[in-house]
């Protein structure tokens, strides 16, 4: 005995198959691609508050060659974002810049000696 198999109902299970893995590849690539957006936001955004808070270092820098000793820091604001930077110390001076843009923050902190208007840098790092 020979049994026709129904090649509608076939052809339709198929192309319900091909419909399900199309939605399901198409669905991820949409994730990804939300996904990478964001984490290239946040990547950006703190790579920018990083640069704030080293434009805090300069400004620093160049203050400490005007007056080496009587500058002690201050409050940066470049556009919206305040860059807030404390110096301390004696013939070796700490600098520290904190920048704030929206909910990122970054510090840098830099040991420097200031002597016959030259700043020799001594460490220059990122802390918490």
């Amino acid at each position: 005995m020979i049994v026709k198999l129904n090649q509608k109902g076939a052809a339709l299970v198929t192309l319900l198959v091909f419909t399900v893995m199309a939605t399901v590849i198409i669905s991820a690539v949409v994730a990804i691609t939300i996904i990478n957006t964001q984490s290239t936001a946040t990547l950006s955004k703190g790579a920018e508050t990083y640069n704030l808070a080293e434009i805090g270092i300069e400004e620093a820098i160049v203050r400490l060659l005007r007056d080496p000793t009587n500058y002690t820091g201050g409050t940066l604001n470049i556009g919206s974002n305040p860059v807030i930077i404390n110096v301390t110390g004696g013939s070796t001076k700490t600098v520290v810049s904190e920048a704030t843009s929206g909910n990122f923050k970054r510090k840098i902190q830099v040991t420097a000696t200031v002597q016959n208007n030259q700043v020799t840098i001594l460490t220059w790092q990122e802390i918490q």
